[in-house]
């Protein structure tokens, strides 16, 4: 592979002109294709097998033009102090606003609150219902200019009006911090680089490769139904991703340079070995993010879909117009350890090889990386205790984890959506923001209305229930909805247990009667939602993982050494969970993230960070190991090949990772709960991963593996396939037939491969 990979990026380097024109071409075809694409329909939240959407498909085929995944609104309407909803005025107003709502071409019904019992019993509250034909992503402006504005009028009449509902769905917004936080990454690079043009290699390309993606996205939003967030999720992992492969290869190519390579040699050398980490690293990433479709949740499985086509780009772009780029930077890119301003003469000398001297003195100073590596070596027993049991105790929150889904009750107090949500709450309790829909099919009944009273008795009869409005059957009358109002919040236990009760009888009623008795409605969606979830954990960790330690394998031809890496992953991840737990759960620190109401963690929180994670936990063990592996393949002991994994790998993968931590923070500024999730846990999962299993952990237990580390069973090795990532065949292709233009094949063999 290396011997492939240094062709092409000394072709790349050689056709700069064609290699940045496709690459600028694409852009622009996937940007005119996202302009001209219909705006993305239907992005609805199913879960195939689970029996909240069994029901809401039963309603769809029972209760044709209900428009059961219709967008839905409810106008909360509070009356001045001393004054009720039932007052001649105030009902005047709102009969007016139930008016004025039902003249929208895309509402379905509205329901007028003193003919639907939408008034609370203390008669300050009162609601209206308002149903669409379309989904939320698919109203028209016009449609929530209408509701606001009739919202608006009643609040004009003196009414405290409030909006809460899906119907006020938006794309959400991410705020100035994503800035700061492609800002951060700016500065660490020039600081990495120190230089201007070395850094602005890795954020331009990173830059074109999300633009790419995210306007495929875009174009195919409306065709494969992609949810809104499944762009600020690719855009997030592939900016990271793109701007650490760039980094990582812009940064051999520089070592390759102070080695007194020419600059086509190096990028060429560069993309050899570097980029051999590189396509490692990105299909570890790939494998983790398809693998997210083994839950059979579609929305889970087109986000990791589409983010895995991003660092795919990343990959491509980085083995490509990174060299294509140097090609044109030419002396504005400086070797390695070179200070101030190239002048001819400098660079001259440095051609002809009389630098190597100074590179190869400055190479055996001890730099940061060096004195940390024997440090690590000398003592690595502390250090690996240290490290162990700071991430256990990083972990211990993450044993109070509680799952749900963002309802508006998690929305920011500031917004329409949460006032109307606790409004509701203060005048009809806690459970009336999440009834349950109670679908009873007694098609193979022989007297369906029996079924249905017998239903809502049983109901009734249960803890935890405030109410049971009488059944609603269709117009066949073979099925009815029941709606269940919880005496509990939404996400709580109590309101869990309700649930699972209901189905336990349920059971009893089709045991009796032979009809299905099935609970659907948001609540019930949310649990079956992380039900779903915490089933394919393992199967899912056993699928990624199992398949990304082979490949580990295959490159660094050990066994330990991969599965030191996969414990090392579970530690990061399972800390970073508790930091999620403490900060999105218990409330610490959720001032400063922005974190306004403390809840349950998201369902998909904890299998999206073990995809993500383990992706990128791969990224850094693969740039910084493999290091190690070249130096200890060329006769280096495994301390000291440790040492000069850590001399050449040590200053790069903590920049990386100082970059992919500020990119990953800067969403924590979205105003979408979810996404501000991801961004901290993502964030906080790459510190703990890199500066701590990657930085600490890992060169401790290798300096106590010592050999053992590398050693393969014969007949394994025997069987692998030699995929040379430490770049062995360029030492004896390339050196043996180098000059002082850099030996190895030109980009005529790369037609021939």
């Amino acid at each position: 592979m290396a011997t492939l990979l240094y062709r092409l990026g000394r072709f790349a380097f050689r056709r700069r002109h064609f290699t940045a024109l496709f690459w600028v071409a694409l852009l622009a075809l996937a940007g005119v294709a996202a302009a001209g694409a219909p705006v993305a329909g239907n992005s609805s939240f199913s879960i195939p097998g689970t029996e909240a959407q069994k029901a809401f498909d039963v309603l769809e085929e029972r209760f044709p033009g209900a428009s059961a995944d219709g967008a839905t609104a409810r106008v909360v309407f509070k009356a001045p102090a001393g004054e009720k909803m039932t007052d001649a005025g105030n009902k005047a107003i709102v009969q007016d606003t139930v008016g004025e709502l039902s003249d929208g071409s895309e509402v379905a019904r509205v329901t007028d609150p003193y003919q639907g019992g939408g008034v609370s019993e203390d008669g300050t509250v009162a609601y209206a219902s308002v149903s669409y034909r379309v989904s939320g992503m698919e109203l028209e402006e016009s449609s929530r200019d209408s509701l606001e504005d009739a919202a608006e009028s009643a609040r004009d009449a003196g009414l405290t009006v409030e909006v809460g509902g899906d119907a006020l769905q938006a794309v959400p917004a991410t705020g100035a911090t994503e800035i700061i936080g492609i800002g951060v990454a700016a500065v660490v690079l020039v600081i990495t680089f120190g230089s201007l043009v070395a850094a602005g290699l890795p954020l331009l390309t990173a830059l074109i490769g999300v633009g790419i993606g995210v306007a495929s996205i875009t174009a195919l939003a409306s065709t494969l139904e992609l949810g809104s967030t499944t762009s600020i999720l690719a855009t997030m992992i592939g900016l990271a991703v793109g701007i650490d492969y760039a980094l990582f290869i812009v940064s051999r190519y520089r070592a390759e340079l102070a080695e007194g390579r020419e600059r086509e040699d190096a990028a060429g050398r560069a993309v050899g070995t570097a980029g051999s980490a590189v396509v490692f690293a990105g299909l570890t990433v790939v494998i983790a993010l398809v693998g997210l479709s083994v839950v059979n949740i579609p929305m889970l499985t087109k986000m990791g879909i589409a983010a895995a086509g991003t660092v795919a780009i990343a990959v491509l772009i980085a083995l490509t117009m990174v060299p294509a780029l140097l090609g044109y930077a030419g002396r504005r890119v400086r070797a390695a350890g070179e200070k101030g301003k190239r002048r001819g003469r400098e660079d001259a000398e440095k051609e002809n090889g009389t630098a190597r001297g100074k590179a190869q003195e400055k190479a055996q100073r001890q730099n940061l990386g060096t004195r940390w590596a024997r440090f690590v070596v000398r003592r690595p027993v502390a250090v690996l205790l240290l490290g162990v049991v700071g991430l256990g105790a990083a972990a211990i929150p993450a044993s109070s984890l509680e799952l749900g889904l963002p309802d508006d009750g998690s929305q920011p107090t500031s917004t329409t959506q949460r006032r109307a949500y606790d409004l509701l709450s203060e005048g009809f309790g806690p459970g009336f923001n999440g009834p349950l829909v109670v679908v009873v099919d007694a098609k193979g009944s022989d007297d369906p209305d029996a079924v249905f009273r017998q239903t809502g008795d049983d109901i009734k009869a249960l803890d935890d229930v405030v109410s049971v409005s009488p059944a609603a059957p269709n117009k066949t009358g073979d099925t009815a909805t029941i709606t269940v109002v919880p005496d509990s919040k939404p996400s709580s236990v109590a309101t869990e247990d309700l649930v699972h009760d209901i189905r336990d009888a349920g059971a009893g009623i089709k045991a009796d009667t032979g009809a299905d008795v099935l609970v659907t409605g948001a609540t019930a969606m949310n649990i079956d939602v992380s039900q779903k979830l915490n089933d394919a954990l393992v199967p899912y960790l056993t699928l990624v993982v199992g398949l990304a330690f082979l490949l580990l394998i295959v490159v660094f031809r050990s066994i330990l050494v991969p599965l030191k890496a996969a414990l090392g992953f579970l530690l990061s991840v399972m800390a970073a969970l508790g930091a999620v737990v403490a900060v999105f759960q218990w409330g610490w620190l959720s001032g400063l993230m922005g974190v306004e109401e403390t809840g349950p963690v998201m369902s998909m929180m904890p299998i999206f960070m073990v995809g993500v994670v383990f992706g990128l936990a791969m990224d850094y063990e693969v740039f910084l190991v493999t290091r190690m592996r070249e130096a200890y393949v060329h006769g280096e002991e495994p301390d000291e090949a440790v040492v000069t994994g850590f001399r050449h790998g040590a200053r790069v993968v903590s920049a990386a990772a100082v970059i992919m931590m500020a990119v990953f923070a800067g969403f924590i500024g979205s105003s979408e709960s979810m996404v501000k999730m991801i961004g901290f846990g993502l964030a906080i999962a790459v510190f703990f991963d890199a500066f701590v299993v990657r930085m600490a952990i890992v060169p401790a237990v290798l300096a106590l593996l010592g050999k053992k580390a590398w050693w393969l069973p014969k007949w394994l090795d025997r069987a692998l396939p030699n995929v040379d990532v430490e770049g062995e065949g360029l030492r004896t292709d390339a050196d043996a037939g180098a000059g002082g233009k850099g030996g190895g094949p030109d980009d005529r063999d790369l037609a021939r491969v």
